[in-house]
């Protein structure tokens, strides 16, 4: 049979349609760090120059109230948002991602448990978790949890933002859990066999061989959940807890709620979360440079 050419290698192509790459199954992989690539991939005079923009970006501005006056409301409220909204969002954010961690940290292990009732009640759990809209396990917190308890005749009253703490620490539990599990199911199966050679019980394996390497793997996810959780912490106002936003609103009625206080005031939240998240999304992104794995 005659040599006959091929169209784009040994004669000009007959298709202007692009040639597919080969087939990369890595290349749907979920990545943890996708939320942090994302921020910290702004570069910081775009931010900067968007923060300049953003004043003269079309105000609703009425007859007998300019931009000028919304702003000097926010002046007067910037000290009360700032230190008794913006400093609840962070507390909230800091004792759910405590527990979250803690639980996550227990539920992760039990993952590589020999006993298989344990690994099966850990996966449904993490799935349960994690693959549930974090304001419907808020509102069934929040539904499911009384209002106060009664411990040996003393009333013991259970605020708001103590279920929106445990409510979000129960999605963070379960994606800990899987942080922790791949970090664990990473490392060779060679040392778990050279241990086991030494005998080394499976408790001194672990925590003496195969988590302190694991502690660098988990570092960089488990700060990219921790700004994932601070952004997420505005959903606790839908519930009526006293953090930034609902402040904010106040904030608004208390004013007036003139539309020209809108974007002065929604736009300070903002800057808020993106001040104090974009730094955290940056040291991921080093720490994740840092313990890289060098081929």
């Amino acid at each position: 049979m005659a040599n006959r050419a091929i169209p784009g290698v040994a004669a000009h192509a007959t298709t202007d349609l692009p040639v597919m790459l080969p087939f990369n199954p890595k290349a749907g992989a979920h990545d943890e760090l996708l939320v942090s690539r994302w921020l910290a991939s702004v570069p910081p005079r775009y931010v900067f120059f968007l923060l300049l923009l953003w004043p003269v970006a079309a105000f609703a501005q009425g007859v007998d109230y300019t931009t000028a006056d919304a702003f000097v409301a926010l002046w007067r409220w910037i000290p009360f948002l700032t230190f008794q909204g913006f400093v609840f969002n962070i507390l909230i954010s800091v004792c759910a991602m405590t527990i979250g961690t803690l639980a996550g940290a227990v539920l992760g292990l039990a993952h590589v448990s020999r006993l298989r009732i344990i690994r099966q009640v850990a996966w449904f759990v993490t799935q349960l978790f994690r693959n549930s809209p974090w304001l419907v396990l808020l509102f069934i917190v929040l539904l499911a949890f009384p209002f106060q308890i009664e411990v040996f005749g003393t009333t013991i009253p259970i605020p708001g933002w103590v279920k929106a703490v445990i409510g979000l620490s129960l999605p963070i539990m379960a994606n800990i859990s899987e942080i922790v599990r791949g970090a664990v199911q990473s490392v060779p199966s060679a040392q778990w066999e050279a241990a086991e050679s030494l005998a080394f019980t499976r408790t001194q394996t672990l925590w003496q061989i195969i988590l302190p390497q694991c502690f660098k793997r988990m570092i960089p996810p488990w700060m990219n959940w921790y700004a994932i959780l601070t952004m997420a912490t505005p959903l606790c106002s839908l519930l009526g807890v006293g953090e930034n936003i609902n402040f904010t609103r106040q904030a608004m009625e208390a004013e007036g709620n003139r539309p020209e206080l809108l974007v002065p005031f929604f736009g300070y939240s903002l800057v808020l979360f993106f001040a104090y998240c974009y730094p955290i999304a940056r040291a991921t992104m080093a720490l994740e440079k840092r313990f890289a794995l060098k081929l």
